[in-house]
């Protein structure tokens, strides 16, 4: 695994477990940096495999998690980037760290919304008072919810960290 994440095939995402207690995951996720050497490992040949395949999901979230890395080394900052998950199996894919806020992101391949996408979200909501900002990336359409969660689609990603810049003067 050291080998692949120095050639920067994968990326190690790890748990963020801070103010959390001792109920939380502390293994870390690798993801793929290219998810057409994953898919390609997976067998895909085609665009219209993709949608069938079983881990299309983890396909999804791999793009996110990248985009989210390649957002913040644009950036010339630090990734900064944990995920959350509980014994309890409550679960948020990307936790971004700017100083004590954190910034909470769902991952889900789904292009319908439904509630229970955002159950992980507000579970985590409800452990801190330091989440600044909530989004669900998935696949379907960007709005704001009543709460002040946004969905926005894979490619609207950068977004999120270009809101945490410090203008300069």
């Amino acid at each position: 695994m050291s080998i692949l994440e120095a050639s920067f095939i994968i990326f190690k995402l790890s748990p963020f477990y801070e103010s959390f207690g001792k109920r939380v995951v502390k293994s870390p996720k690798y993801f793929f940096t290219d998810t057409g050497l994953l898919a390609y490992l997976l067998g895909i040949e085609k665009p219209d495999q993709v949608a069938r395949d079983p881990l299309v999901g983890q396909l999804f979230k791999d793009l996110v998690v990248i985009e989210c890395l390649k957002a913040r080394a644009n950036q010339g900052k630090a990734p900064n980037l944990y995920f959350f998950r509980d014994s309890n199996g409550n679960e948020v894919d990307i936790l971004f760290e700017s100083g004590r806020d954190l910034i909470a992101i769902e991952v889900k391949s789904s292009a319908t919304y439904r509630p229970d996408l955002l159950k992980g979200l507000k579970r985590l909501r409800g452990l801190t008072p330091n989440i600044k900002q909530s989004c669900l990336v998935y696949a379907g359409a960007p709005f704001v919810f009543s709460d002040g969660i946004k969905a926005l689609r894979s490619d609207q990603v950068d977004q999120v960290f270009a809101e945490t810049e410090v203008p300069s003067k």
